[in-house]
């Protein structure tokens, strides 16, 4: 007995997923992520306020925006530099940032969320204790979406006393 075709592909044939054509006209120059955070603003009048908390995990890679509610445990919405760049590359870029934090804040706004304390975070531990160049650019983009700010909050993990550093006793040797 044979098989009735499907339309699925094959499994491990390497075909990408389809772009949203938002994303598509973004890229092309076409459309921002800012005039789409305006439209919703027009759109969408909240009644009353919605605070919610934005974690901004940023390091010299990559910079990653999760908003949740205060709890922490209901995630509204999420935006890396990796999502809306093609290179790699420019991940870590503070251009990335911007246009990831716009992404974010669109989705925020039509769940209602109107204000927003920040905590923002990098690599931490044996890595950089600095947060990379994208936390700066998310803050200034997410204060331009019309979220007012309640908190800003550096949650980089600081060790007291650590394990020994990667490296043995004469460093990395290239």
């Amino acid at each position: 007995m044979a098989k009735a075709p499907t339309n699925k592909p094959a499994a491990g044939s390497g075909k990408k997923l389809q772009k949203s054509e938002k994303d598509e006209q973004v890229r092309k120059g076409e459309l921002s992520y800012e005039t789409e955070v305006a439209a919703v603003q027009e759109k969408i009048k909240p009644k009353g306020t919605r605070w919610g908390v934005a974690h901004i995990f940023s390091s010299k890679n990559n910079t990653i925006i999760t908003l949740t509610d205060l709890s922490g445990a209901e995630t509204v919405a999420v935006g890396s530099g990796g999502m809306v760049v093609e290179a790699d590359h420019e991940e870590g870029s503070p251009f990335a940032a911007t246009q990831a934090a716009y992404r974010v804040s669109a989705i925020a706004l039509e769940k209602g969320i109107t204000h927003i304390n920040i905590k923002i975070r990098a690599t931490g531990g044996h890595g950089s204790k600095t947060p990379g160049h994208g936390a700066q650019a998310v803050v200034r983009a997410l204060a331009r979406s019309g979220f007012r700010i309640g908190a800003i909050e550096d949650v980089t993990p600081m060790p007291t006393d650590t394990t020994k550093r990667p490296g043995g006793r004469r460093g990395r040797r290239v």
